[in-house]
Order: structure tokens, then C-alpha cells, then sequence
């Protein structure tokens, strides 16, 4: 309970003016376990909204019940789809193993949301072309770098300039999802446009360190072990914003990557453009760099490695959306 609310017939409640101090020990909890902003975000909001939903009670006040009615109220009221459904539980299961300490006993009752397979979108490499031809500058740029290396496109926006091996020809994604590293490819075609991109970044990050400014955020607690790391060039976004912002985190005035959403929406209107009916993101583009690979007759076990796969079954995924016509069977109607 949180000092200072008052006492209920339901039990204790989460008070307006001691909520926010409440959420932000919940804060203070995520970022001592090194979880990234967005993930942060999200869970402060699952359980604020956790929170709301049965009357501003407290916590600790509530259980499996609580926990599965909000669930349940999520998948069939809001209907929301399974992964988002996980994601609130997890934020939960968080709240209560980390934040109030609290034995769970219970868990096992709480169910899981079961996400049945879907074919992922793919487009065909004509597709692609038109929706690339459609974009312009650096979004244009994103996305050729999404599509020509697979990668996510959060690991795209993060890139660092330290991580592009022009001479080898390689692209080093640093802390991918699951935390794992890994290296793909630098296509050919991308060396010339990538380099003249990295000289107006430099030109940008230069006019930064003139004004005062030029810092990037680093992670865990490298900034503090080397000093000039944070203004270093090798340390620099590739992909940097426009306008310099306060990081949340610490307050300073730096000037973060790209807003994925910016990415989303240029690639969007680029596909509609195109008029393409496909729904098409940029994590469309992965799923087309994967299907392509093999299309091509590259090995599964290559395109997993790539693709930064723990399981080759993810990505086998990718062979039953393969262009062979119904797994390479012909038709009876075209025999006739």
C-alpha cells in the first residue's frame, strides 16, 4: 500500500496524488533491470490501466482473479490480439514478482494468450522496387537498409556509425532483440549511398559540437567509463533526427535517431502510392529480405543467422510463402 491512501470497503486504493509516486518507484524498478524505454512505457501503462479497470485498488490488494479479469476483459472486450494480451500480462507479472515482492503462487492459473500462426506479409521483389521508388532522402535510404539486410526495424534505427564495415562489407547489430549481437550484410549498392549519407551526418554532428550540444545516449554505464565517448563520431546514430530533443531519461538536450513511427507512416504512404493492396510496414521488408534469400537457393540455416533467429522454425516460416504455387504442386486445372 502506498503511504496515505484512504481505506475502502473494497480495500486500499491507488490515490491521484500518490499514483504517480507509486508508478514511479515501478519506473525506477524497470530501469534498474537495464529494460529498454519503450518496454518501460508500455508496462507503466498496462498497469496504470490494470489499475483503473478495478477501481483504482492497490496492487497488493488484488490477485489471480483481478489479474485474469483484466485479461479476459482485454481479449474480449477490447479485443486485443494475443501478443498484445502477453505483453499486459508480463507487465503485470513484473508489478507483482519485482516491484511489491510478491509471492505468486497463483500464477500458474493465470492463462496464457495462444497466438495462432499467420502467414507474414511478403512482397514480391517487383513490389518492393515500386514501394522504394515511391520514397525519397534519408526515409528512402531506411528503408533500402531494412530491406537490403533484414534487419528490425528498431535495430536499423539504432545503428551506429562504428557498426558499418564498409571494407568487409558487413553491418554489426549490437543488443537485437533478446539482447543478442549478430552481423548480416552491407549490400554493394548501399556503400555509395550510405557513405554520402555519413558525411551530411557528420557535417550535422559537427554543427552539434560547434553549438555546445553533440552528446548521444549510450548504454549501461559507458558514458561514465569514457568520457568522450558520448560526443566520439564512431558512437553517432546513422540515422540521426532532425531536431535535437531532452532525453527523457536524463534530461539532456541530445539528438536521438529517427522516431520509428516517422519510418512507418513514410513507408506506408510510399506503399499507397504504389497502390499496392498489401498492408505493407517496414517489417514487411524483413519478411521479403528472408523470403527472397531463399528463393534465391540460399541455405534456411544462413538466412536464420541473419535474420538474428534463435530457432531455425521461425524462420522456416518463410518457406510456406515462397512463390512455388502451393508448395510446388501444380494444379489440376492447368493439366486440363
Amino acid at each position: 500500500m502506498v503511504e496515505g491512501n484512504r481505506q475502502t470497503g473494497e480495500g486500499r486504493t491507488v490515490g491521484v496524488g500518490t499514483a504517480p509516486r507509486f508508478l514511479d518507484r515501478l519506473r525506477e524498478s524497470l530501469r534498474v533491470r537495464h529494460y529498454s524505454l519503450r518496454t518501460e512505457d508500455a508496462y507503466l501503462d498496462w498497469v496504470r490501466r490494470f489499475i483503473l479497470f478495478h477501481g483504482k485498488r492497490h496492487p497488493k490488494d488484488m490477485g489471480a482473479p483481478e489479474v485474469q479479469a483484466f485479461l479476459s476483459h482485454l481479449a474480449v472486450d477490447r479485443r486485443v490480439s494475443p501478443s498484445t494480451q502477453n505483453q499486459a500480462k508480463a507487465a503485470l507479472l513484473f508489478l507483482y514478482r519485482h516491484l511489491l515482492e510478491v509471492d505468486l503462487p497463483w500464477l500458474g492459473e493465470v492463462v496464457q494468450a495462444r497466438r495462432q500462426p499467420r502467414l507474414p506479409v511478403v512482397l514480391t521483389p517487383g513490389e518492393v522496387r515500386a514501394v522504394l521508388d515511391q520514397m525519397e532522402g534519408g526515409m528512402a535510404l531506411v528503408a533500402q537498409v531494412l530491406y537490403g539486410t533484414g534487419m528490425r526495424l528498431m535495430e536499423g534505427l539504432r545503428l551506429r556509425v562504428k557498426d558499418v564495415e564498409f571494407e568487409r562489407r558487413e553491418i554489426v547489430v549490437r543488443d537485437g532483440k533478446g539482447g543478442k549481437d549478430r552481423v548480416t550484410m552491407l549490400p554493394d549498392r548501399l556503400t555509395a549511398p550510405l557513405r554520402a549519407h555519413l558525411e551530411r551526418v557528420r557535417a550535422l554532428h559537427d554543427r552539434d559540437l560547434a553549438e555546445g550540444f553533440g552528446e548521444v545516449g549510450l548504454p549501461d554505464a559507458l558514458a561514465e567509463k569514457v568520457r568522450t565517448a558520448p560526443r566520439a563520431w564512431g558512437w553517432q546514430w546513422v540515422f540521426p533526427s532532425a531536431q535535437r530533443s531532452v532525453d527523457p531519461r536524463s534530461g539532456l538536450v541530445r539528438r536521438h535517431h529517427l522516431h520509428p513511427e516517422s519510418v512507418q507512416k513514410a513507408v506506408r504512404l510510399a506503399a499507397r502510392a504504389a497502390e499496392l493492396v498489401k498492408p505493407v510496414t517496414p517489417h514487411v521488408l524483413r519478411h521479403s529480405f528472408a523470403t527472397h534469400l531463399l528463393a534465391a537457393g540460399h541455405d534456411i540455416r544462413t538466412v536464420q543467422e541473419l535474420l538474428g533467429h534463435k530457432d531455425v522454425a521461425t524462420t522456416m516460416i518463410y518457406t510456406h510463402v515462397l512463390n512455388r504455387g502451393g508448395r510446388g504442386v501444380a494444379s489440376p486445372l492447368d493439366g486440363l
